[in-house]
């Protein structure tokens, strides 16, 4: 019998591409290793990079999202849209697949309306607590859509809809016995507190800013830092490191060594982004939520909130975090009882084997139609 054969779609930030590496690896794991799977991502985006350092074929797309304000750049968009569309049917024919999945993302749309119109067997992944555009208008054509948050029959069609949370990378499980590890290197002690911030993994300007003016204020308070900065920022941030050498701070552009980061810290400030929340329920972090402004329909105050209210974690606004975030940090990481208990909250929201779920679910859709 032939291996199945799936195309996984989706990219364009971390959040979508580590759940589609996560599903990749389960459906590897599933099948023995007898599968063939091929990416597809939008050019010059950094699925391109990433996909094959995970061990994946991927191809690209000529796609990017549509402007909300006017600019000349949207002139381009429908010639993206027909061109992505034809290069999605020609990978269609090329590879021939069993069943497409899309994690979000510019380059999702294409190949799931192509599938969809195909016959293929398809299925959604949506991270956020409130979709993006793109699986709201695919959402009546596809067959499956695997959700993180309760009460998403208001955008997809109930009889579709499976609970299953977000897949995460795996490595960041496995936290017993790894913090002398983590610490060396990091090049920290062991032995004080650390906090953890992780703008996403395109950085955030607000969380660098706020660190950035609070560096002198954290290590006066004897807190060590692990701080991904995102590519733009980094730049600035060595340089404003200087000053403190040999006190327990430690940045880099981006952390591929996150399962040592989070054995590290005692505190985590981030973006709400799916996939960081999903991570911070599964590694049962303390957490200061600061949702990022600029994304649509606010989603990301929507996933911090399903935390706040449960009192799994704490939200500092965006527009307040310059003046308030450090000091809310330095608070926290003093206060045992109230870490303690973020901890607990916190751990109760995740969802184990999110990818292994996902990864039955694609393989029951594959069966299903072979069945026929």
């Amino acid at each position: 019998m032939q291996p199945p054969r799936i195309i996984i779609s989706g990219g364009g930030t971390g959040g979508h591409i580590f759940p589609a590496i996560a599903i990749a690896n389960a459906l590897k794991e599933k099948c023995n290793g007898q599968v063939e799977i091929l990416f597809v991502g939008a050019e010059g985006r950094m699925e391109m990079e990433k996909v094959p350092a995970a061990g994946y074929k991927i191809e690209g797309l000529w796609i990017s999202g549509l402007q909300r304000k006017l600019t000349i750049k949207n002139l381009s968009f429908p010639f993206k849209v027909i061109s992505s569309l034809l290069k999605a049917r020609k990978i269609m024919k090329a590879f021939n697949p069993d069943a497409v999945v899309g994690t979000g993302g510019y380059a999702s749309g294409p190949m799931l309306r192509v599938a969809s119109g195909s016959g293929i067997p398809t299925l959604i992944q949506e991270q956020n607590s409130y979709p993006g555009i793109t699986n709201k208008m695919l959402a009546k054509r596809v067959d499956r859509i695997c959700v993180a948050y309760e009460g998403m029959e208001r955008f997809f069609p109930k009889s579709k809809i499976i609970l299953t949370g977000n897949p995460v990378r795996q490595d960041i499980l496995k936290q017993e016995g790894k913090r002398a590890r983590a610490a060396e290197f990091f090049g920290l002690d062991t032995e004080k507190k650390t906090i953890l911030v992780i703008g996403g993994s395109l950085g955030a300007r607000t969380l660098n800013e706020s660190l950035q003016a609070g560096l002198k204020q954290l290590t006066d308070a004897g807190l060590q830092l692990v701080w991904q900065t995102g590519k733009a920022f980094y730049p600035e941030a060595v340089n404003a490191l200087k000053a403190f050498e040999g006190k327990g701070v430690f940045a880099s552009d981006f952390i591929s060594k996150m399962d040592l980061a989070y054995v590290m810290a005692d505190v985590v400030i981030s973006r709400a982004g799916a996939s960081s929340v999903s991570e911070l329920c599964l590694v049962k972090k303390a957490s200061i939520l600061v949702p990022s402004p600029n994304v649509a329909e606010d989603h990301q105050t929507k996933n911090a909130m399903a935390l706040v209210n449960h009192q799994a974690a704490l939200l500092v606004k965006d527009s307040e975090a310059r003046k308030t975030l450090i000091g809310e940090a330095i608070k926290l990481a003093g206060d045992i009882a109230q870490v303690k208990k973020l901890e607990t909250n916190i751990s109760k929201m995740a969802y184990a084997d999110s990818a292994v779920v996902i990864a039955n679910e694609i393989m029951s859709l594959i069966n299903n139609r072979k069945a026929k």
